[in-house]
């Protein structure tokens, strides 16, 4: 069963491209046509790949991994943010850090100190602090969960990325690259899809486009999440039994009487000749 629908996706205005002299040649396979100095997308092509990035990021998460995303403009950044909790995927919506994956491990170490400024306020420690380093701490921690609060739980690198507008987040796009992590992405007319791995041909702009395509992104995630969950619960039942059984068996052999001794006819014979 398809995950949505041609008329959704031109409810949604996913066909709207952008004006045709700010077009990316790279995405003319993706383009239907051309009307009033507009491109329109090829719903079609929006279809095939928003499955097949579908079904690739469902694998992704159902063998246990992380996707990040990365959506910093300002229509996208709430849904963005929203859609990526439900899941309890990380994500970033304020600023791309350079770095953030190239050098991680500094990332890593704001985001303990960002932990421990937490940790300070739970055990008494901010308390007997001055009213000036009270304050300046409080600023410190704003900022941190400003830029890093969506990925505080991200203890490795992501398996993937899911972007909104390449052309914005291109700093992402490169980093990813360098570390051959792939890439999910909604592209527009006027972006670059030959670095991303699953681009999916969609109005980047407007919030009914990204909305839908993130929300059958999430679907799918939902769904690998609850495939592992169930593989997870079935492989415990199979533990349960196997040790159940192979206890059972212990039992069984502890009971059996011990075997009598096979009376041969030939020591029949010399017990009655003994007679």
């Amino acid at each position: 069963m398809a995950r949505t629908t041609y008329q959704e996706l031109l409810d949604a205005g996913v066909h709207f491209g952008h004006l045709t002299r700010k077009w990316d040649p790279k995405m003319s396979q993706y383009i239907f046509m051309e009307r009033n100095g507009i491109h329109i997308i090829d719903l079609n092509k929006t279809l095939t790949k928003l499955e097949e990035a579908a079904a690739a990021i469902k694998q992704i998460v159902k063998s246990g991994r992380k996707v990040l995303f990365v959506a910093t403009k300002k229509q996208a950044k709430d849904i963005i943010a929203e859609q990526a909790k439900s899941v309890n995927m990380p994500f970033v919506t304020e600023r791309w850090l350079g770095g953030m994956l190239t050098n991680f491990a500094t990332v890593r170490k704001s985001i303990k100190k960002m932990s421990n400024i937490d940790k300070m306020t739970k055990d008494g420690t901010y308390d007997v602090l001055s009213k000036k380093e009270k304050l300046m701490i409080q600023r410190e921690r704003i900022k941190l969960e400003s830029l890093l609060g969506g990925i505080s739980d991200l203890n490795r690198l992501p398996a993937a990325l899911f972007l909104i507008d390449v052309k914005k987040e291109h700093i992402a796009v490169t980093e990813s690259l360098k570390l051959n992590i792939p890439t999910f992405a909604m592209v527009d007319t006027n972006s670059d899809p030959s670095n991303i791995d699953f681009p999916i041909p969609a109005n980047d702009d407007a919030t009914k486009s990204i909305s839908l395509i993130t929300g059958i992104i999430i679907q799918a995630i939902q769904e690998g999440l609850d495939e592992r969950k169930r593989e997870k619960e079935d492989e415990a039942e199979k533990e349960a039994a196997a040790a159940k059984a192979k206890i059972d068996n212990g039992e069984a052999k502890e009971e059996a009487p011990a075997r009598q001794p096979k009376v041969t006819a030939e020591a029949e014979t010399e017990g009655e000749s003994a007679e």
